[in-house]
């Protein structure tokens, strides 16, 4: 797919894929960085990158006192901003549903694959990253979805957990890259 995305988004009546690959893990187990180093890899093996992050709290990336924050808060539904640089579109909610992944994805211009952080919960193929200090449960007991571990304290897993999937270290950002390469799944994407 690669080369076939356009500035404005999809084209319509096609039937397209992307590949998906989610990366799960609690606050502070480190997966923004290993994402931050997993991208450049991807995108040396000719693959183009995007990415959907979920947050769980209200955020704001806009500025307040410029025109486009000015503009959302007067009323404006959507508000585009554009540049020779990028362009970024912000839509507000006002108390209408947030995306789901699927939503969030279709929105997506064409990639080779696309990443995700959070939405934990959706069936799609992820990477656990589990640091021991964080002091949280491990997420793949209880997620079949979870095909691979990273983490910095392999000698804290339970026993036979190497034996059921891959472990990597945290660190080990060519090997993940390659992981995620391959194991990133297809599917339709609604146009």
């Amino acid at each position: 797919m690669r080369g076939s995305a356009r500035a404005g988004g999809r084209q319509s009546g096609l039937q397209e894929t992307m590949r998906i690959f989610g990366f799960a893990g609690w606050s502070g187990s480190g997966k923004t960085t290993l994402i931050e180093q997993v991208i450049p890899r991807l995108v040396r093996q000719g693959l183009s990158v995007s990415l959907i992050k979920h947050a769980h709290h209200g955020f704001e990336f806009d500025q307040p006192g410029k025109d486009s924050y000015r503009h959302r808060h007067a009323g404006c539904g959507e508000v585009l901003v554009t540049s020779g640089t990028r362009w970024a579109l912000m839509h507000e909610l006002r108390g209408g549903p947030e995306l789901s992944l699927d939503e969030a994805i279709a929105r997506l211009s064409p990639c080779d694959i696309a990443l995700v952080e959070g939405y934990k919960a959706y069936p799609i193929p992820k990477l656990e990253i589990w640091r021991a200090e964080v002091g949280k449960s491990l997420l793949h007991p209880r997620d079949p979805q979870i095909l691979a571990i990273a983490t910095d304290s392999p000698e804290s897993l339970p026993p036979g957990t190497a034996g059921r999937m891959p472990v990597f270290a945290l660190v080990d950002f060519d090997a993940v890259a390659t992981f995620v390469a391959t194991r990133a799944t297809a599917r339709p994407v609604a146009n």
